[in-house]
């Protein structure tokens, strides 16, 4: 059976398209939902390291992320959209990982 031009539209939706730039996520959200669930620790500095480190990873995805295969990207991307807590350390950290599991 032939496939339609409708079949053939309809199933060209379902492929998710991969950003050429590193993902926007709200790092300061995240962090402090992180330092929230975390005990005992010093909230201001805590938060600063977090955002620090946050950045940090932002910057070194930039000059990296066209360097991963578009699958790797777009697997670890929506990893990182689960708990609703993104983060560019883990963003990184999956595409080291898929890069070392190669």
């Amino acid at each position: 059976m032939p496939i339609s031009i409708s079949m053939i539209v309809l199933s060209s939706q379902l492929v998710m398209p991969v950003a050429d730039g590193v993902p926007k996520f709200d790092i300061a959200r995240s962090c402090k939902l992180d330092i929230a669930a975390t005990a005992g620790l010093a909230v201001d500095q805590s938060l600063k390291g977090c955002m620090s480190d946050e950045q940090k990873a932002r910057r070194q995805l930039a000059g990296q992320w066209l360097k991963f295969p578009a699958p790797s990207r777009a697997s670890c991307v929506s990893q990182e959209s689960i708990g609703g807590t993104p983060s560019y350390v883990s963003l990184q950290t999956c595409l080291q990982m898929e890069q070392w599991a190669r």
